[in-house]
């Protein structure tokens, strides 16, 4: 089999690394219950985490190192195509030189971080008027009477993660279902108020 060569940003290997480590894991709490028992609660999968190490060879070696790194410092997320694994967005999230300096090799390791893009409400910056326009369309939206929605909980469901799906505070979410004793416990069939 044929490997294509190994990707991410604008930087292509010119050889791809020898060896890789690919960790996918799944988030699983449990909830005590009494007399001793407890149920799990499912909170989805979790980013992958993509590893390798590779070297360089040759009277270049420390000049593809450097184009490596200068990759590394650009930051941001980038489309990571790996020979064997799906294409994927991810994190560039550490580089590390792992051989005794000579002079025409150089080894290292690498990690990469999916992501999913699961959840957009990052940080952005705004100006003043982009600020004083938003808070005004705030009030006057609050003015405005607004029918009571609700969601019926299914399997696998978080308050944090129908917070999230809904845009709303967890806090606000929280205060609006008083019905609900333990926030970190919820069941199928469940109503919950969306404020």
């Amino acid at each position: 089999m044929r490997l294509t060569p190994m990707r991410y940003k604008d930087y292509t290997w010119p050889h791809n690394p020898e060896v890789y480590q690919v960790e996918c894991r799944r988030e699983v709490v449990a909830h005590k219950v009494p007399f001793g028992g407890y149920v799990l609660q499912d909170l989805g999968k979790t980013y992958r985490i993509l590893q390798g190490e590779g070297e360089f060879v040759g009277a270049k070696a420390y000049e593809q190192y450097k184009e490596l790194e200068q990759v590394f410092l650009q930051g941001g997320s980038g489309v990571l195509v790996h020979p064997v694994w799906k294409t994927a967005r991810a994190y560039f999230v550490s580089l590390e030189l792992t051989e005794e300096p000579l002079p025409d090799y150089v080894q290292y390791r690498f990690t990469f971080w999916e992501d999913t893009r699961a959840y957009s409400g990052g940080l952005t910056r705004r100006t003043d008027q982009e600020a004083e326009e938003a808070a005004y369309n705030a009030a006057a939206s609050s003015k405005v009477e607004v029918e009571t929605a609700y969601y019926t909980v299914k399997k696998g469901d978080t308050l944090w993660g129908i917070a999230g799906k809904f845009g709303v505070a967890l806090k606000a979410l929280i205060a609006a279902n008083p019905q609900i004793r333990n926030p970190n416990l919820i069941y199928p069939g469940d109503r919950v108020v969306i404020p």
